[in-house]
This record gives C-alpha cells, structure tokens and sequence, in this order.
C-alpha cells in the first residue's frame, strides 16, 4: 500500500483498500472520511497486514471457498487482474528500486533490467496471449470413436503457492504470480525473509491489487515456510536452492502435491579455441558478474582450451577494469552479498588456486570484488558447490573430446554457454550435454524471453515457464470427448460377436 507522504492527516477515502479496513479497525463506526495520522494509519496497516498475512489457515480457507466460486475463471476477469498488477508495478517502479538497492545493493538500472521490467514484460505478454490460451483446443478422433468431438480444456489448479529467492526478489516473485493469475488461480505468495524490503514492498503492492481471497503475501522465514508446507496446495511452485527444494519435494509428496523446482547448479562457461576472446570476456563478466554473481544462471565457472587460457584471463580483467572500473568496490552500481552468512561462505572459497584478478573486499558493506581464480582444481571446493557469488574459477582442457568427459558425469546444470565458431562443437555440446538451458556465444540472456520456456533439468530443476509454458504449468488440461447421440456403434457391448465385428475392430485398432 501506498501511504501518501504528505500533511499531517491523511483522508482515508483517498487510501487504498487495506489502509481503509485498517481505519475500520481504529473506528469500528468509521465515520467518512475518517482524517488519521499518517504514523497512526501506517502503525494500524502494518499490524493489520502482518496479523492477516500470519492467518494462513484462514487465508486458505477463504482462498479455496473464493476459487470454488467460480471467480477466477472468466479471462475478462483474469485480464482485468494482470492489467491491475501492471500498473502497480509500473506506478511503483521508483519504489522497487529503492527495494532492491536496499536488500542487495542494486543500481536502479541494473534493478529496472533485470527484475521490474522483465516482469512488466511478463506480465504484458500474459495480457495478450491469455484469451488464446485459455481455449478449448479441438484434437483429432480416433474413427473408433465415431461420431464424436474430441478435446482439451486448460483449466487452473485452484489454490497455488509460489514460493520465491532472495537473489531477484521482485522478477521471481511477480514472474510466475502473472503465469498463476493468467491461467486462473488463486495464489499464496512467500517471498523470502533474506529480501526484508522488497518483500514488504510487494506485499504492499499485491494488497493495492488483490482482495486476500484472490492473491496473499505470507512474510518470515522458516517457521511460516513450514507452516506453509504443512496445508495442502493444489500446486507448488519454488525457486531457490537445490538443499530447501529437496525439502519442499518432500513435503509435496507426502500430500501428492505437483511441483515446480527451479533450482540452479554449477553452470559451466566453455571457451573454445576458434571464440572470439574478447567479445566472450565481455559477455562473461556481465553474466558472472550481474547482481555479484548472485544469479542462478551465471557462469559458474569457465572451461576453456589452455592455448586460449591467458589471452582469456587478460580480455576478462580488462572487462572488469571497463565495466567497473579500476575501484569497483566504489562503483555505485555494484552491489553487495546479501547477508554476513553468505558473504563469509564466499571468503572461504577463495582460499585455493591463484587470484589473477580482484579478491578485494569490504566487510562492512559484505563487498567483494569481481574475482578471477586461475589454477582451481576440480576437487577444490570452490568446484564443489554452486558459488553463487562475485567468483569465477577458470579450468583448462586440452582435446575437445575432454569437456565431454568432464562434464557428462557431473550433476545437470541450469545453464550452459558455449563460445565457439566451430558450429560442429556447438551441434555436439548442445546435443550430448544434459542441462536446463543457455546460450551460444552469449551468457545469461537465454531466459529474458516470454517466448521461450525457463527451467532445469535433474538436479537443477523439474519443469519450467515463461510465456505458453508459463501458461500450461499452473494448469491441468483436461482431455475430454463429446460423444454423440444419434449413432452408437454396437461392437464394444457384450456379449461381444466376433464373428460380425472383429474384421472392423482390427481395422479401427492397428
């Protein structure tokens, strides 16, 4: 909700819907307009948010017996309810910003790029494609089957619940939110507890546009997301990290409850010797080093050919210096780790191999510069996790064949790129590797698109959205056939006459 900032009283007829249930609360009689201080008001909302937001039996409740309903399934409706959060998003972009700068050090551009506005762009998308998708789709009959129409009903689950990351807050909250909404939901949001001001942001916004029954914030941390495993979703849909999605797997399975896991993994960069260098040292360093390399497709680590290796590591730390600057601990634009936890997990990874590059820090803003590790082996243990931070290994082969063997036997990452001009090797790498998604002679870019499906594959993920697959996967289609009336096929009744309808059995199933 949007407190105005203005006056010393506030007209409640000219704040938003919760603001006014919190002066109801105040003033049972609510004469209007009630004139509050604003300190009062805000005090008043954000015990009525927290104390609402707590209440998930009830949330479900009247989440459930709001879906049962009906009133989320006509698309005008649906429509109208994406073109409410578009805007909200759009009014409140100034806000996000000051979020995310707030929980991760993120320049307004950089959080604009890559959360607010992709999410806008997801959001548009469902806007012009849910009446198509929400279709019935006509399919062939089988002439066993005559006379009769066949076909599939795309239908919502019912009561959902999108669980989401710290590390894109807004784009991953808000993201699968409008696939949710699009194919007709109800939706139960838990932002993370690590992401303190953007999830109180969007639970602000989502009360701007939604009554509780339809989309609800849960806040906290690990209790309330237990407390949220516990109740029996329809669907559940995770980002984050392959140790919690385990657990949410779990959990889901003792309830029969479908899941989504977008999870992440250790995604390899491979440099071949026919790339261009310094175009694929560019490209690496915005990847690696977006958001401090807290992003779940970066880079992880290079593997490139050892003829390559040393004018690699000259065009990246001349990347870093150009993207950076020569002090990029005192570029405005570059961000922090997210908490004191995870900035410390990162300095003990940097303790092998030969820093060729960075390794600065700044504890007291949980800083770490853009770091380029040479020498790393691949038992280290800076290899043996996701680092999912400002640190970038670089191993070497020798004979092509050799990324072959080091990678088929290692978990399935999320992401894999490829810089090559031998469109052979590309053909090869893409064809006999295992991994969620990527890109050929870029890094990152693969998933800021509403036309193409995002996710993993085995460890780093199961099932996937963005755009049509965003769509499908909070949805059940159901196949249904119309059977007609006015003729009825005697051959499936006993007692079964073999010797009049076999020939035409046979001909029907073959």
């Amino acid at each position: 909700m949007d407190i105005p900032e203005r006056l010393g009283g506030i007209k409640v007829e000219d704040v938003p819907k919760l603001a006014r249930h919190a002066a109801r609360e105040a003033n049972p009689l609510y004469p209007v307009p009630v004139l509050m201080d604003e300190n009062e008001l805000r005090g008043i909302y954000y015990k009525v948010m927290e104390r609402e937001s707590m209440d998930i039996g009830s949330i479900l409740e009247k989440q459930r017996a709001y879906f049962a309903s009906g009133a989320t399934l006509p698309v005008e409706e649906r429509i109208a309810a994406l073109k409410r959060l578009r805007e909200a998003v759009r009014r409140r972009r100034d806000d996000i910003a000051r979020a995310l700068r707030e929980d991760l050090g993120k320049s307004d551009y950089e959080g604009f790029m890559c959360e607010s506005g992709l999410a806008l762009t997801e959001i548009s998308w469902m806007i012009g494609h849910v009446r198509a998708l929400s279709r019935e789709r006509t399919v062939a009959t089988p002439l066993a089957q005559f006379a009769s129409r066949s076909y599939e009903k795309p239908g919502p689950y019912g009561n959902v619940l999108i669980m989401s990351p710290w590390n894109y807050p807004f784009l991953l909250t808000i993201d699968p939110l409008a696939d949710a909404i699009a194919a007709g939901n109800t939706v139960v949001l838990k932002p993370s507890a690590y992401a303190p001001a953007t999830s109180r942001l969007v639970a602000e916004l989502v009360s701007e546009c939604f009554p509780p029954e339809h989309v609800a914030v849960v806040t906290g941390g690990r209790r309330e997301n237990s407390e949220l495993l516990d109740q029996k979703f329809d669907m559940v849909f995770f980002t984050g990290s392959q140790a919690v999605g385990r657990e949410v797997l779990r959990r889901c399975a003792e309830r029969l409850t479908p899941a989504v896991l977008e999870l992440g993994g250790k995604s390899p960069c491979i440099v071949d010797n026919t790339a261009d260098i310094k175009l694929a040292a560019r490209r690496i360093v915005f990847g690696k080093f977006l958001n401090c390399g807290q992003t779940c497709v970066a880079p992880d680590y290079i593997l490139c050919n050892r003829a390559v290796k040393d004018r690699l590591i000259d065009a990246i730390k001349s990347e870093v210096r150009r993207q950076y600057g020569e002090e990029p601990l005192s570029n405005p634009d570059y961000g922090r780790i997210v908490n004191q936890k995870h900035f410390d997990r990162l300095l003990g990874l940097m303790g092998r191999g030969n820093i060729v590059c960075g390794g600065e820090t700044r504890p007291e803003t949980l800083q770490i510069a853009p770091t380029v590790i040479d020498g790393a082996g691949w038992e280290d243990p800076i290899m043996g996790e996701e680092i999912f931070g400002p640190l970038l290994p670089v191993l070497t082969y020798e004979d092509f064949e050799e990324v072959f063997t080091r990678l088929q036997g290692r978990k399935k990452p999320l992401a894999l790129y490829i810089f090559s001009k031998d469109k052979k090797r590309i053909e090869a790498v893409t064809s006999r590797l295992s991994f969620g998604g990527g890109c050929v002679n870029d890094t990152v870019i693969h998933l800021a698109t509403s036309n193409m499906p995002f996710g993993g594959v085995g460890e780093s993920g199961m099932g996937s959205y963005h755009g049509v697959r965003g769509f499908e996967v909070f949805s059940h289609t159901k196949s249904i056939v119309d059977k007609k009336t006015w003729l009825d096929l005697p051959m499936r009744y006993q007692p079964y006459q073999r010797a009049l309808y076999s020939p035409l059995l046979k001909m029907f199933l073959r």
